[in-house]
Order: structure tokens, then C-alpha cells, then sequence
């Protein structure tokens, strides 16, 4: 393992393994890949494609590069960025029932972290998951405002990681955390609202796409078919 460490740590610069570190992590607590090997892995695959490529088409010398860098580059895109992008949807809609949760049990008096252990035993979901996490985080040793630094490394989305900022804040300079977490909520619920909206406004454009490439043609071909048929059998 050393030695393909060092290979990589030689082949790629150090901002590249950092970047890739940083959206493996961005998976979440399910993933725990490892970071070298998936460099490891990208880099054979692409390899092995270029061979195989060369070696089977009488084109290869010209395909082969081609085909070689879309696959490394594509391979990040769908086995990393594509998934981060799904998963900041489904942590945003989780968040909004997350974090209504966490507001009733504050008001019943508990404390930050009483209320976030009761929120987590209640809900299971992938948010409910990282909180679950920092929170064993916490119990290891590391404080609050610590735990929850570290989890914003493995949240993608921009609107959960705004409420962990204001709950670090709110436990380290003592705010209002309750207005605090209910303004987040009120923010999830417009922004859903708002994103309900953009998809109806743009059914009529996705209904016309398929007017044209699957009702029209069928129209058309109601309407002459019989006229179609009597040239063919006249």
C-alpha cells in the first residue's frame, strides 16, 4: 500500500488528491472509499481502455486517446460528481423534517445536544445519519463547534451546511438557536416551494418536446395513412 501511495502521490499533484479526498467524503458515512485506490483504479481502468481500444480497432491510434479521456475524466463525473449532486437534493428535502424535529425538541427545554441525540433516534434518514456520527464524534472527545466543523466536510449541500453554521454559532456565542433553526426551515420550505415552481413552469416546454417528436407524427400518420394506402394499392 505504500508503494502505490508514493506512485500516486508522483503521478498526481497534491491539490488533485485533496480534491478527490474532499468529494469522497462529500459521499457521506455510508462510502468510505479510499482515496488512493480510487486514483489507482481510474488510472488502470483508463489504461487497460487504451490497450484494448488500440489493440481491437483498426482506428485505434486515433480513438484510443479520445475514448481514454473521456472515460478518465467522465469516470469522476458519474461515479462522484453526479452522486454528490443527487445527494444534495435528498439531504435538503431530509433537512426540512430534520430540522423542525430538532426545533420542537429544543423548545421542550433539552439541550443542544440531548435534543439532536432524540432527534436522531427518531428519524432515520442519510441526514440523521451525520448527525449520528458527529454526535459519537462527540462522545470520543470532540467538542461541539469541532464535531460539527468536521460534518460540513461531509455535506455537499450549501443550505444544510448554512444550518450547522448557525447552530456552531448559536452554541458557541449562545443565540437564539431555536429563531435560528426555525428561519432555516422557513428557507428550506420557499426554497422547495420555489423548486415545485421551476419544474411546473417547465412542463409545457417538456409537454411540447413531446408533442412534436411523438403526437405529431402520429397525427400525421392517422391523416394519410388512408390516403397513403390508396396511392400505394391505386
Amino acid at each position: 500500500m505504500k508503494k502505490s501511495n508514493s506512485l500516486v502521490r508522483k503521478i498526481y499533484q497534491e491539490k488533485t488528491i485533496n480534491k478527490i479526498d474532499a468529494k469522497v467524503k462529500k459521499l457521506g458515512v455510508y462510502y468510505n472509499y479510499d482515496v488512493i485506490d480510487l486514483l489507482n483504479k481510474r488510472l488502470l481502468l483508463t489504461l487497460l481502455l487504451f490497450i484494448l481500444v488500440l489493440v481491437l480497432n483498426k482506428n485505434g491510434y486515433l480513438l484510443a486517446p479520445i475514448i481514454s479521456i473521456i472515460f478518465y475524466f467522465g469516470s469522476e463525473y458519474f461515479f462522484l460528481d453526479y452522486r454528490i449532486k443527487k445527494r444534495v437534493k435528498k439531504l435538503d428535502d431530509e433537512g426540512l423534517f430534520f430540522f423542525e424535529v430538532l426545533a420542537l425538541t429544543l423548545e421542550s427545554g433539552r439541550n443542544l445536544k440531548g435534543a439532536l441525540d432524540m432527534t436522531c433516534d427518531n428519524i432515520d434518514s442519510e441526514l440523521s445519519s451525520e448527525f449520528k456520527k458527529t454526535l459519537a464524534e462527540i462522545r470520543l472527545g470532540k467538542s461541539m463547534s469541532e464535531a460539527l466543523k468536521d460534518m460540513k466536510t461531509r455535506i455537499p449541500s450549501e443550505t444544510i451546511n448554512n444550518v450547522i453554521l448557525n447552530i456552531t454559532q448559536s452554541s458557541i456565542f449562545g443565540n437564539n438557536i431555536i429563531e435560528s433553526i426555525y428561519n432555516q426551515v422557513d428557507y428550506l420550505r420557499e426554497k422547495q416551494l420555489l423548486e415545485v415552481k421551476s419544474e411546473i413552469g417547465k412542463m409545457p416546454v417538456k409537454i411540447s418536446v413531446i408533442s412534436v417528436i411523438f403526437f405529431i407524427p402520429l397525427m400525421l400518420l392517422l391523416i394519410l395513412g388512408p390516403v397513403l394506402v390508396n396511392f400505394f394499392l391505386g
